[in-house]
């Protein structure tokens, strides 16, 4: 490890320089030799490190999402070069220049975090060894010497002899029990930190290598902690829990304000959002407008809980824009339909016909019978107009036996007609009068 703090030794200076700017604020109110003035020094550098970071920690959100998206091609790829490494290689770029994704973004924040932590390794080694590094002179290694963190020195390791530790006016006791404690807390930071990662922000819809390698990553990363924690210092402990925390809580923020699309935390997300605007009729804030916006865009290709969302916002009477706004739905606003589509600007929801009572579809199918009858009739036969108006005035004894005006008007002619029209009603039928029979 000293020869790694080593190789970042020049900028060693800065780190120092703003550690001892630090001090001298908090020494005046907690004295200059105490162990919270160097504490909250080392947490002030942490927070004012994380702060310049945060440009390159949304850089590195932005690619763990890309390379999210790109699982499902990268495992195609595999699968048809697995034979050819270099092809596969070869394509995997080209994958990757296609989608404008650089896998070391994800890395980015601990890769330019490094220099800072090895550089504080490298001053706190110093004070425990008695050499004077940056701008930390002789006062003030005698003073950060003297301060203690609950019972333990600030440049103390869990690894120190009695004597070492005796040499710094503390007991071995106190100082494994602070930085036991430290470990642990260091370590299960970290582990709660990549399990919200695992089970609130990504995508359930895709399975791929990725979040296997994921959930091994969330068990390896506490034990290389506890591992490693012991040969650190107490002051990179404190400041190790410290960007840790820091990390958990920024984590915590974006998962609930900018979740992952088609995760766990999008959908608790879209539920709270769709509440908000439902009660006050309006979008409030840029974040949320620039969400809506996006999910507007995709169209057909919006997942679960998008869908949910708007349909959502349609049963309240409110229609998303392409802006990000919503507005009170009305014939002349363009809403959704279901499946994302358009529906048409002031397009009437189609409706279903009501269904009707058998009897009124018997009523309704013996009326239409009844009008081809009388529609066949008037163009084959003019002459059954006069006989179907007088039907009971006519003697059986004055129509011969084979009259087709007759024959008409029996109740088997009637069937018939039906029959041949194709209007003829389903179910038991009544038998055919003898006199049709010929």
């Amino acid at each position: 490890m000293d020869t790694i703090a080593s190789l970042f030794s020049f900028i060693t200076t800065p780190v120092s320089w703003v550690i001892v700017q630090f001090h001298s604020v908090y020494g005046k109110i907690f004295g200059p030799d105490t162990g919270w003035a160097w504490g909250l020094s080392i947490v002030s550098l942490v927070i004012l490190i994380r702060i310049c970071l945060i440009p390159l920690f949304v850089k590195q959100i932005k690619a763990t999402r890309a390379m999210q998206t790109l699982q499902p091609e990268m495992k195609k790829i595999q699968e048809r070069y697995k034979s050819d490494k270099q092809r596969q290689s070869e394509e995997m770029m080209k994958l990757y220049k296609e989608s404008g994704t650089n896998p070391l973004s994800s890395c980015l924040p601990i890769l330019a975090q490094s220099p800072f932590f090895f550089a504080l390794y490298h001053v706190l080694n110093g004070i425990a060894t008695g050499k004077t590094i940056g701008v930390i002179d002789d006062q003030l290694l005698e003073s950060a010497r003297k301060a203690h963190i609950v019972g333990a020195p600030l440049a103390a390791k869990f690894t120190d002899s009695a004597d070492k530790v005796a040499s710094l006016g503390a007991t071995l006791t106190d100082v494994r029990v602070v930085t036991a404690i430290m470990i642990i807390m260091m370590s299960a930071s970290q582990f709660f930190t990549q399990r919200q990662l695992m089970t609130k922000n990504v995508d359930t819809t895709v399975k791929t290598p990725f979040m296997q390698q994921q959930k091994m990553l969330m068990y390896v990363f506490p034990v290389m902690f506890a591992v490693f924690g012991i040969n650190f210092p107490v002051g990179v402990l404190v400041y190790w829990l410290t960007t840790n925390v820091w990390t958990m809580g920024q984590q915590m923020f974006v998962i609930r304000r900018n979740p992952t699309p088609g995760s766990k935390a999008q959908a608790a997300f879209l539920e709270r959002l769709q509440k908000q605007i439902t009660h006050t009729k309006k979008v409030r804030g840029r974040g949320n407008t620039n969400i809506i916006k996006a999910i507007v865009a995709k169209g057909r290709d919006r997942n679960e809980f998008e869908r949910k969302f708007i349909n959502g916002l349609t049963k309240a009477g409110l229609a998303a824009q392409a802006d990000g706004t919503v507005v009170e739905s009305d014939t002349t606003v363009l809403t959704e339909t279901e499946d994302g589509t358009p529906g048409g600007q002031g397009a009437p929801k189609r409706q279903q016909p009501k269904r009707q009572s058998k009897s009124k579809r018997q009523t309704a199918t013996t009326q239409a019978a009844g009008a081809t009858k009388a529609d066949v009739s008037s163009e084959t036969k003019p002459s059954l107009e006069k006989t179907a108006a007088e039907p009971e005035d006519a003697s059986p004894k004055t129509k011969p036996a084979g009259d087709t005006t007759k024959q008409g008007n029996q109740p088997g002619a009637g069937q018939r007609s039906r029959a041949k029209s194709g209007q003829q009603r389903k179910g038991q039928q009544r038998p055919k009068h003898p006199s049709s029979k010929k």
